[in-house]
Parts: structure tokens; sequence; C-alpha cells
């Protein structure tokens, strides 16, 4: 395995894609100043994505009764200079490492460990280096390369098995959207058995920023693949692409949650979206 287990718990939230520095991305509407002096002016879409951020931690406190709880970023937290892309708020990484920690640092104090997964390249820098940066002063558990920004997780949450990282495949139709998604969870079992150690019982990809679960039952009760949602509208990218370009965009975290009562690891997701179309009269 690349990484081994960590500090176990029986709350895991999951967060990734926030594309801080985005015209489309999560950005907090007060306390950011970029460099020489700027502040950012929030578009309506941007406040619409903040407040659904303030609901989803609002959220979370009430599904996990107020327990203690670890927090994972799976990716993509900065959304870079890339594709030749023009729709950042700031081509300045340092502005946008700025935006990232301004938004991430308060929920990073209610948790009790924050670990950080590194994103895809064209976003995040080669080797993740931007990310990394951030998820060290962001003060993520490192792993055992020293690295605070890492390529996959292995985690216990009670007695069961997680397994993160931000990458999986996609699709231009939603009839195959468990596809690659079901596929993953059974090559992460077929890659167990064949080196001898355990699989995982819930498996964590983000990267498409469409939610979705897939399971199947196993001697240990279910295993299941889970991808999150992204705190980032569409991008013009998105609006090419077959099963995006008609899709609205959803927002929102995951929570895999144990329960010690009825021994059992389970899911909950919050997924927000921005609603019905506008209709020219």
């Amino acid at each position: 395995m690349a990484t081994t287990t960590e500090h176990t718990t029986t709350n895991l939230v999951v967060i990734s894609d926030t594309h801080a520095g985005s015209r489309l991305g999560i950005c907090p509407p007060t306390g950011v100043t970029l460099d020489e002096g700027v502040t950012p002016v929030l578009s309506p879409l941007q406040l619409t994505i903040w407040d659904y951020w303030q609901e989803f931690w609002k959220w979370v406190p009430k599904i996990l009764r107020r327990e203690k709880f670890d927090l994972l970023h799976n990716g993509d937290a900065i959304d870079g200079h890339h594709h030749n892309s023009v729709e950042q708020m700031t081509h300045n990484l340092a502005d946008q490492a700025e935006i990232a920690y301004c938004l991430l640092a308060p929920v990073v104090a209610k948790a009790e460990r924050y670990y950080h997964i590194r994103g895809t390249e064209a976003h995040v820098g080669p080797s993740g280096q931007d990310e990394e940066r951030l998820a060290k002063r962001l003060g993520a558990v490192p792993n055992k390369l020293g690295q605070y920004a890492r390529y996959d997780l292995w985690k216990q949450v009670g007695p069961g098995l997680v397994h993160a990282l931000h990458h999986i495949g996609t699709t231009g139709s939603q009839a195959y959207e468990a596809t690659a998604v079901h596929k993953e969870l059974v090559e992460s079992f077929t890659e167990s058995a064949r080196w001898g150690y355990r699989p995982p019982d819930i498996i964590i990809r983000s990267h498409r920023h469409r939610h979705f679960e897939t399971m199947f039952t196993t001697v240990r009760g279910s295993a299941r693949a889970v991808v999150t949602p992204s705190w980032q509208g569409k991008t013009p990218f998105v609006w090419r692409i077959p099963g995006g370009r008609l899709a609205p965009p959803q927002f929102g975290g995951v929570i895999i949650r144990w329960h010690p009562k009825d021994e059992v690891l389970y899911t909950r997701e919050f997924v927000r979206s921005i609603g019905t179309p506008e209709v020219e009269a």
C-alpha cells in the first residue's frame, strides 16, 4: 500500500474541489486580502456557494451530534492557471493559496486532525507543489514520507477502513455514471487479494464534481465507493462536455461515520444545486 492507516476516529468529514481563485469557485466574502491590497468582490453565484458552505458546516455537527471528527480535503484546493483559462479571479498562485487558507483554516480548527490529498497537477502544480505548501500551512498530518499533501490516504474510521484519493474516471453519459466508480471499487478488492492486504470498506474519490455512490455486499457487511461533489460552478470546459453541459453543478461534502451501537459504517451526503433554470419570456 502507498500509505498506512492513521489515527482512529469514528467520524470523517470529506470535502474536495474548492478551486480557490476561480471566479466560479468558493471564496469567503470577507477577510481575504490579496497582493497589493486587493479585496475580492464576489459574484451572485459565489455568494450562493458561500451560503451552501455555511449550511454545510451547520449540518455537520447536527449529523455528528457534535462529536469530534477528522477532516479530509480530497484535492484541488486551488484552481491554478490551467488550460489557457482566463476565468480565474487572479493568476497569482500566492493569492489563490491565500483564498484557500482563509476558507479552510476556520474549519480545520474545528477538526481533531486534518488530512490533505493532492489533486490534479493542472490545478495544483507539478507533483502537487502548490497544494503541498497550502497543506503544510494548514497543519495537515504528514505521511511517512513527510508529505503534507499526499497522493492517497488509508484511514481507519471505527473498525472500518477507508481509502481516499482524488482521481476517478469520468463519462460523457449519465447512463454510465456508475461504471468507473464501481470498477474502481472492484479493482481495489482485486489488488488487495493479489497482494494480501485488507480491502477498504469505503473508497472516496473526487475530481468529477458530482456526487455518486455504489456498493456491494461483503463478509463484513458492505463495501462502498463514494464520489464527492465540489464547491465550484460550471466552468467553460464543463459547458462543452457531454453529461456535464446539461447538468446543474453540485455543491457539498460527505460524512463517513461509524455507529458503535448499530455496528455499522455508513455515509451521509450533503448536496445542493442552483435549482431550476431561468426561462426567458
